[in-house]
């Protein structure tokens, strides 16, 4: 029996398939830490760089949008040109960006040299998903994305942890800079090592790029989000407002060339006849709303903790590290659970971190806020995370046609990012103003129950998923 190949190599006789593996998993854990490692040294850089409200979020959320908008450009890019290439000069972009953030002056280059960063982060993230789509299959699959979730988890704990312990040493007086620093060394040998090691995979010359599409949407998220970012720092509202506006048409122009694009039978920066599938759309939403929950959730325990209750960032590290661990061994045993239970095991990791924000809202009530309090309870939160994270983008991409692997796992991770990016400016806009005018208590409970109402909602797709997948069943057995 021959073997069914994809992109060129057979996933099963491909020797240095874990080795690949690994050097695209380090890729990952840099840029989720990078993404973490940013909400321990926010008030650090704002001390340091005079940086104002609106620049703050800027260092988070530009990053995101950047990444969102050209996410699915570098998975086409990956299919056009093999992900080896277009990995390694991602990974060689985001190593220079990063050596720009550590160098910057200001609030604003930093912002700018955060959204450089996002950008390469776009060419080799993609080709992380897309790796382990080609190169592995059946219950190697399921092993490697058990990897690739406890990737997630380890980045962000090593983000939090060693970015609290760099900043707290401020080891050759660089202090916030060490966490950009640091990237340096750690991108220069998984440059050689993919060199070295990664396959080259065929060309697809069947694939093309949609630039007009990344541009739109480019503009119409920076339109849209962007005035809630500076919201805090511009004082008139109606700009913001027309901006807002000009971000609205602009979604309906991104949609409307998408469609003509698509009807024309090229291939639009997101596929419109995919969410034809109600099951597939459904999910596409599952992942937004549960992703504007994820990053956002740390920016606000990292004001609360470090403005609020006057934590060093070590301590706010240290805290947030049992969380990180406990969702890395919750994603190590997710995926193999959720292919034994299916959506029930990803409607019940949602139940479990809401759970784990209630307890937490439940401690700050009681004034109960000591670091190995905080720490004990966020392990809840951190499980179900675990639990819902990397299963959850297995399902969708499950869903998606086979060749198109390389886009549809970078459609994917732009949705997750703007529900990233969205979070974080939803839960800035709604802390920093609260914070002023009552306290970072207040601030913080009203965050909570932003981010509950948020995974609610992925509950609820994820549920009408199971039925309607249990309907399709049903009439598929009555039409038998």
């Amino acid at each position: 029996m021959s073997v069914i190949t994809v992109s060129g190599f057979a996933p099963r006789s491909h020797a240095r398939r874990w080795w690949v593996l690994a050097i695209a998993a380090a890729a990952q854990f840099i840029y989720v830490a990078d993404a973490f490692v940013v909400n321990v040294a926010l008030p650090s850089i704002r001390a340091d760089l005079a940086a104002s409200t609106g620049e703050m979020e800027g260092i988070v959320v530009f990053y995101l949008l950047a990444y969102a908008a050209l996410v699915v450009t570098g998975g086409r890019l990956g299919d056009i040109y093999g992900a080896k290439r277009v990995f390694i000069v991602g990974l060689s972009g985001f190593t220079v960006a990063s050596l720009w953030c550590a160098l910057a002056q200001s609030g604003g280059e930093l912002v700018l040299a955060r959204t450089v960063q996002g950008a390469a982060a776009a060419l080799m993230v993609p080709q992380v998903l897309a790796t382990i789509h080609r190169l592995f299959d059946g219950e190697e699959r399921s092993r490697a994305f058990g990897v690739y979730g406890a990737t997630l988890g380890l980045g962000a704990a090593f983000g939090f942890g060693l970015g609290g312990l760099l900043v707290s040493l401020d080891f050759a007086s660089a202090g916030w800079r060490s966490i950009f620093f640091v990237n340096v060394p750690v991108g220069l040998p998984l440059i050689a090592a993919a060199l070295r090691l990664m396959p080259a995979a065929p060309r697809k010359a069947e694939v093309s790029l949609d630039v007009r599409g990344a541009g739109v949407l480019f503009l119409t998220l920076l339109c849209l989000l962007g005035p809630v970012v500076l919201s805090h720092d511009i004082t008139e509202p109606y700009w913001l407002l027309a901006v807002m506006a000009i971000g609205a048409v602009l979604l309906s122009v991104f949609w409307r060339t998408e469609g003509a694009i698509e009807r024309r039978g090229g291939m639009p920066l997101v596929p419109i006849a995919l969410l034809a599938d109600r099951q597939l759309a459904m999910g596409f939403f599952a992942v937004l709303f549960f992703a504007f929950a994820n990053l956002a959730f740390y920016l606000a325990l990292t004001l609360y903790m470090q403005m609020g209750l006057h934590f060093s960032p070590l301590q706010s590290g240290s805290v947030v590290l049992p969380l990180a661990l406990a969702f890395s061994l919750a994603s190590r045993l997710a995926t193999r659970r959720a292919q034994r239970r299916g959506v029930a095991a990803l409607i019940e990791g949602c139940g479990i971190q809401i759970g784990g924000l209630i307890l937490l809202a439940a401690a700050v009530t009681w004034g109960d806020t000591a670091p190995a309090t905080l720490a004990c309870l966020l392990v809840v939160f951190g499980v179900g995370q675990g639990m819902l994270m990397a299963p959850l983008y297995n399902f969708v991409l499950s869903k998606l046609p086979a060749g198109q692997a390389g886009s549809g796992a970078g459609m994917i991770s732009m949705v997750q990012q703007i529900g990233n990016g969205t979070g974080i400016a939803t839960i800035g806009a709604i802390y920093f103003p609260l914070q002023s005018r009552f306290s970072d208590r207040i601030a913080f409970m009203v965050a909570i129950i932003v981010l509950v109402a948020a995974l609610a909602v992925t509950a609820a797709l994820l549920r009408l998923i199971q039925q309607h997948a249990a309907a399709r069943r049903g009439l598929s057995a009555a039409a038998c």
